[in-house]
Order: structure tokens, then sequence, then C-alpha cells
């Protein structure tokens, strides 16, 4: 208890204890800490009308006594003495203390986890990880991923400022546990680092005098993610065993996102290179022969699908190329591979090309002794430049039969016709003989385009007349254009409803042999 002089009056025994200078009728302000003694003169302004009204509890402070801390909670008496009891609330405030840390690093690491997640791509992954390392872990963070070549890449940052990407080549063995790191398993812990034997390549420019570094593997699900290294200035705090544990804790998710971004693009790599075996093809004009094709998939978001073409260049100058068009029941990725399939194998027959029934009969066993049970429908063409018209061979197996576009606008069919390939054990067809004028076309499509969907009332089909009609303007037209024409009409058929995928294939007889550019590798310009 202490008067309105701030003497002191009197201190029981526990008190005493915690301050042993107190003495009765001394100032108290060389006794208890200032915060205290500070305290105690607030309590002597409060005027005297107010005191009775005033609560003590809101004169409650706080403050620490050597290494433990107090709550100190005043009763104002009438004749001005303040009685102070003291509570001793380390426990309480440690407690408090850690609930705030593990709720602001909870934070930390759910926006960690948010910001790495967002993102498929590694480099915004490791220039998130050194950022939000520098700020929050350390005053300066590098992320080192494995090595590309003979050059590791490394990401580094400065607290408040940005990241940036560098190659080095060095070798991580010179740095204690970088090399471990880098290798991914088996899991190896964090390593203090002495930072007079740190190489000048692992300090950031600029930087200063280093206090501590540490490694820290960041481990990955299956493929090394890479090492995070975090620097503190000389001068600061170094790192504590809680700190390092809590930075064990981050790298994990950022070596989790590193190594789904690098999974993500090894595996966008093999579709990509996958997917252009599967693509079909860009046609051209080969042998005074001009071609032109187009492809829509079921589902606009792919790429691939059932339905496939080819153009096969004669090995011999003035011998048929061979042209292929076929349809693989079913849709997406698994028809693709069995396009795939089919196209590979009639690539492997090329060599008999000019016998479209050999051809047909050994891919219809090929696909028979398949475990997967797709069939294909298909229509085969050779097509030899023949004067200034383009000869033709046409043979369909199951497929929708070609139609010729004469250069008059009649457009007629090609009367061939067969069975499916890769469902009976013997396959039949039919080859037919044309011959396309100067400026007629013979055009190829899958049952895509003629079963599509759409229309006014969104559900009648496309149908083969109104191909027939759409094909019937397009007369002296080049192939490329009538190829567009009829993907637009089909596309405008089925505008935002479901269809199958499409295909179509035009193969021309040029208007004339004069070519402003030739020799099969340009598409050329065909003059009237």
């Amino acid at each position: 208890m202490a008067d309105a002089q701030a003497l002191l009056v009197s201190a029981n025994e526990a008190a005493g204890l915690v301050f042993p200078a107190l003495r009765p009728g001394t100032e108290i302000a060389g006794a208890v800490p200032a915060w205290l003694s500070a305290a105690h003169a607030r309590c002597l302004r409060t005027l005297p009308g107010q005191r009775e009204a005033a609560d003590d509890e809101d004169r409650t402070v706080r403050g620490p006594v050597g290494d433990r801390s107090y709550e100190a909670h005043p009763t104002v008496r009438g004749d001005g003495t303040v009685a102070w009891w003291l509570v001793d609330d380390t426990d309480h405030r440690l407690a408090r203390d850690a609930l705030r840390m593990e709720r602001e690093r909870t934070a930390f690491l759910t926006r960690a986890s948010n910001l790495l997640l967002s993102s498929l791509n590694l480099d915004p992954c490791m220039d998130v990880t050194a950022q939000m390392a520098a700020e929050h872990l350390a005053d300066a963070a590098l992320v080192i991923a494995p090595s590309r070549g003979s050059e590791l890449p490394v990401v580094t940052c400065l607290r408040g400022g940005a990241p940036s990407l560098s190659r080095v080549a060095v070798d991580p063995g010179e740095v204690p546990g970088l090399g471990e790191a880098l290798q991914g398993f088996p899991p190896v812990p964090s390593r203090w680092i002495d930072p007079a034997a740190a190489p000048a390549w692992l300090i950031p420019e600029g930087f200063g005098p280093v206090g501590s570094i540490v490694v820290t593997p960041l481990p990955g699900h299956g493929v090394p993610a890479g090492a995070l290294v975090l620097l503190r200035a000389a001068g600061g705090e170094a790192f504590t065993q809680a700190e390092e544990v809590f930075a064990r804790l981050f790298a994990a998710r950022a070596g989790a996102a590193m190594s789904a971004a690098r999974l993500y693009a090894e595996q966008a790599a093999l579709t990509e290179t996958l997917m252009r075996e599967l693509l079909p093809p860009a046609l051209r004009q080969v042998s005074g022969v001009e071609y032109a094709g187009g492809y829509r998939p079921s589902q606009d978001h792919e790429r691939i699908g059932g339905d496939f073409y080819d153009v096969h260049p004669a090995s011999v100058e003035g011998e048929a190329s061979l042209v292929v068009l076929g349809d693989v029941c079913g849709k997406g990725l698994e028809a693709a591979v069995m396009t795939g399939k089919i196209r590979n194998t009639l690539h492997a027959l090329l060599p008999m090309a000019d016998d479209h029934q050999r051809i047909l009969s050994l891919l219809n066993t090929s696909l028979l002794n398949t475990h997967n049970a797709r069939f294909a429908t298909m229509v085969l063409a050779s097509a030899a430049r023949d004067g200034n018209g383009v000869r033709l061979r046409l043979t369909s197996a199951g497929h929708p039969a070609p139609l010729i576009l004469r250069s008059d606008g009649r457009v007629e069919e090609a009367r061939t016709q067969g069975t499916l390939v890769g469902a009976l054990p013997d396959i039949t067809a039919g080859t037919v003989a044309m011959t396309l004028a100067p400026g007629e076309s013979c055009v190829l499509y899958t049952d895509g385009i003629t079963e599509a969907r759409g229309g006014p009332m969104g559900g009648a089909m496309f149908g083969e007349d109104r191909l027939r009609r759409a094909l019937s303007e397009c007369a002296g037209m080049p192939a490329e254009a009538v190829v567009e024409r009829v993907q637009m009409l089909a596309s405008q058929w089925v505008g935002t409803g479901r269809h199958d995928d499409m295909a179509v294939v035009v193969i021309s007889a040029p208007r004339t042999h004069h070519l402003s550019a030739v020799n099969g590798h340009t598409r050329g310009r065909f003059t009237a």
C-alpha cells in the first residue's frame, strides 16, 4: 500500500519477496519497477469526486519483474491510499504468446499454401517461396532447385525486395547439407552453416555481414524439390530451434507445391509430345494435287478424339498418294489412342498402298488382336495427277461414301461401301475409280458432320442433303476454302450444343497446273 505522496505504507511478506527494496515510509519509485510507480501516479491524479465511480479494473496494468511478469490491480481508498494486488501471470502470458504465435503461424502457413498451390508453374512457386521466407522467416532467402544440366536455378530474395532468378554453375557439395537436400530422398535434417565458410554465391548482393545461415530441404512427392537457404544479418537474433522447426513446416508445403509443379511440367511436356503424334497433320499441295483438312473434337477443350486423317505422299514421282480418313468408335482420349494405333499400323502398310483391300484386311486383323475392343470406319483414297486432272481410287470400309463436287456444282456420290474395320474376322470393301477435272473436288467426311444436331429447334440433324447443298455452292473453290465452308456451316448448325467429332478432307484438282510455288513443300497459289 502507498499513500498520496507515493510513500510506502505497508507491504505483506509476498510483496517483500518480489520487491526486496520496499521499506515503510520510503518512496516506491525506487523500490518498484517504473511501470508500477507510473500507474500509482495515474491513480493519484484521479479527481476525488471520481474515485468512487472509477472502475479499478480499468487501472489494471501489466509489466515485467525480472524474468517474470505481473498483473497489478489497484484499489483506491477514500484517504488517497492505493492498495496494489499483484498476480503472477507469467504462465498465462506465455500461454497467450504461444497461442498468438501459433495463430499467426497457422495463418501464415495457410496463406503460403494458398499462394503456392495457386499455380502449377515451377518458377512462380520458387518466387513465392523465396519472398515469403524472406518476409516471415529470415532477412534473406534462397530457393535452389535441382540442377538443370551443369547449373543450379537459384531464386534470391531480400526482405522487402522482389525475387530474382539466376543460374550458377557451382558444386552443391561445397555447402553442407545442400547436396543431400537437392537429392530429395532420403529426408535429411536442416543444417546450420558457419557464415565464414559460406561460398560467395550463397550471400545475396548487398546483404552485408551474415549472422547465421540454415539450409532446409524442400521435401517433394517422389521427386526432389530443392532446398531453402535462410540468412539472418549479423547483430540480429540467431535462428532458434523452434524457428527451425517452423521453417521445416513451411518448407514441407513449399516442397509439395514445387514438386507438384515439376511433375505437372514433366507430364505436360510428355502429353504435348504424344499429342503432336495424335493431332491431324497440316495438309498441303502434293505432286500437283491439292489437299486440305479440318477437324473439330467433340469437346472444345480437347485437341484430339476419335476422328483422324492422313495424307501419305507417294515414294515415287508419278505414283498415287494415299489419303486416309477414319472414325474410331467412341470419343476422347481412349478413342484418340486407338486412332494413334491405326495411323501407325497404316504407316507400316504403306508399301502396299495401291492395294486397298490388302491394307484393310491386315488392319482388321491387327485390331481384332488388340485388347481394346474398338472398331473403326474409314475411307481410303489413292490420288495421282493425270494430265490436268486427278485420278482417284476410293474404298469405303463402313464409312459414309465420299462426295464428288463437279465444276458445274453437281454433287455425286462415289458408290463404294464395305464392312467396318476391327469387328468381324473377314472384311469386304468395294473400290471405285473416278477422275477429277480441273476445279473439281472429292470430299471425305465423318458422320459427325451429317449427324450434328442443332438448327432453329436445336434437335434436327445437319444431314447429307444439307451437306450436298453446301458443297454445290463451293464449285470451283480451292480445297481449303471448301473445308472452311463446311466447318463453318456445321459449327453454326450445332451452336453451343453437344456434337460428335467432326472431320473433313478435300482432294482437289487445281484449275491449272501452273503454280507460283511448287515442289510439294508449300501450298502454292493457283492462277486461273
